[in-house]
């Protein structure tokens, strides 16, 4: 059965699923548009829960009368009649019930999954793309620590030796579990290697975790791509610079676009492409079940800006704090030095009870 939390979720659905349906005709009659498309996505996302919910107060008001009708019975054979059926309305009215509980609170399929690290530099020039490289290093670090194997697919290095982005696989029972709170804003403060005054600057780089699907989770449509070759204007070999053997793959259908070049092969650039365009949809899918308004990609990291921190590296001090959780600890030096179960593990209790509590 439902709790009153869940009911009232349900029938905020169910209007809003009634309002969408109501926007589609209206726009419709305007003939076809982009909002059109959009709000059709949004209320087929809906819709079966919607409907579900519907069929589950119905049910549940036959229950009810049929329970009235057998008070007043005095015939035997018809009350057990009508009792069996109560019986068969109850177990139908209980499956409705998960059913809508999956919708709200989706279980949790991607504990066993490798995952896809994007690693970004964000405000803050030069030293925001060291910090990366520094996260980079971390991950390397808590991934050798734990057994997990760690490749990068695709690294963007900056002028200063540090990187503009690092696309990286981890693979490893758990993977996904341990580091799957790592996307958001990471704020670094620290006095850069450049500064000669000893002050204290303001960084930022961001990092996603994606679940890195199997061809079985993600099914894609040839004709749903476009796939451009150019050559290469990156670092590398001779023939890396002077051959089409960098590869752009478009998905047409969500304007999703990946690009690879660090291959000296077209045919492994693309693979990688269409391994990263694979993840990055999962990705997207995943995040339009568990919101009604399908946060893009973006909302998981956020715009990069420093304010939008998810946790502050703090070098003079010797400390990080996750925001989220208000968890600070003061082994800064281990902890870039791959030592993160320490802050991982209680951020983990912590988004567990979070659950618990909606």
């Amino acid at each position: 059965m439902l709790d009153e939390n869940l009911i009232k979720k349900a029938l905020e659905l169910s209007e809003k699923s009634k309002n969408l349906y109501s926007r589609i005709q209206e726009e419709s009659s305007k003939g076809f548009s982009a909002e059109i498309k959009e709000l059709s996505k949004q209320y087929n996302l809906i819709k079966k829960t919607a409907e579900q919910f519907s069929e589950y107060k119905k049910t549940e008001a036959e229950i009810t009368d049929l329970e009235k009708l057998v008070k007043s019975e005095s015939d035997q054979a018809l009350m057990d009649l009508e009792n069996e059926e109560i019986n068969s309305l109850k177990n139908k009215v209980s499956e409705l019930a998960e059913e809508i509980k999956d919708f709200f609170f989706p279980k949790e399929n991607l504990q066993d999954k490798d995952i896809l690290l994007e690693i970004r530099a964000a405000t803050g020039g030069e030293e925001a793309a060291l910090f990366a490289l520094d996260l980079f290093k971390m991950y390397n670090k808590y991934a050798l620590n734990k057994n997990f194997k760690f490749e990068a697919i695709s690294l963007s290095p900056s002028s200063s030796g540090g990187l503009k982005e690092a696309i990286v696989s981890v693979k490893g029972k758990d993977a996904y579990r341990l580091l799957q709170y790592e996307s958001g804003v990471h704020r670094v403060q620290r006095i850069p290697a450049t500064e000669t005054q000893g002050r204290v600057h303001t960084s930022a780089a961001t990092v996603a975790v994606m679940p890195e699907p199997e061809e079985v989770d993600l099914k894609i449509n040839n004709e749903d791509l476009r796939i451009d070759v150019y050559r290469s204007s990156g670092h590398g070999g001779q023939s890396v610079n002077t051959t089409d053997s960098a590869v752009r793959v478009t998905h047409i259908p969500t304007g999703l676009v990946v690009t690879c070049q660090d291959e000296k092969s077209q045919h492994k650039n693309k693979a990688k492409a269409l391994r990263i365009l694979r993840s990055r949809l999962l990705s997207r899918i995943e995040a339009d079940k568990k919101s009604i308004e399908a946060q893009s990609r973006k909302n998981m990291v956020g715009s990069g800006d420093r304010s939008e921190k998810i946790r502050t590296y703090n070098f003079p001090q010797g400390r990080i704090t996750d925001h989220r959780a208000g968890i600070t600890i003061h082994k800064l030096a281990s902890f870039m030095d791959g030592a993160l179960d320490e802050l991982l593990m209680p951020l983990a209790d912590y988004f567990e009870s979070q659950k618990q509590l909606q």
